[in-house]
């Protein structure tokens, strides 16, 4: 089981552990965080998605933040996540994330975990 971490996720690089649904973020999307007194933001491409942005809060190891993406045909989407972030055995950063649309319909959960140079 993942143990709570404090580290910081700046410039950090995190990618999704399974593909979503189409046109949303995937194995190959990647995000690269950054992080400053407890303000969170990323931005992420790659798969589906041509850009995305997101920002929010830390307190702790509970992210809470909103997120707009471009997708690849043309149409753009937003939501919000609350994520836990966890560190695993390695000492990998990995966030477990509960999320829902805004802009549409969805909700659902998934996993990021940070990426190794050579997995970039």
């Amino acid at each position: 089981m993942a143990r709570p971490s404090y580290r910081s996720l700046d410039g950090l690089v995190l990618a999704p552990v399974a593909d979503q649904a189409p046109g949303q973020v995937g194995t190959r999307t990647r995000f690269t965080y950054h992080e400053k007194d407890g303000e969170i933001w990323a931005e992420y491409a790659g798969g589906d998605v041509v850009r995305g942005h997101l920002v929010g809060t830390r307190e702790g190891d509970l992210l809470d933040f909103r997120y707009v993406q471009l997708k690849r045909d043309g149409t753009t989407s937003s939501g919000h996540c609350v994520s836990l972030v966890a560190e695993l055995p390695d000492g990998r950063v990995r966030l477990e994330e509960t999320w829902e649309w805004e802009s549409q319909p969805g909700s659902g959960t998934s996993v990021v975990e940070q990426v190794t140079d050579s997995a970039r």
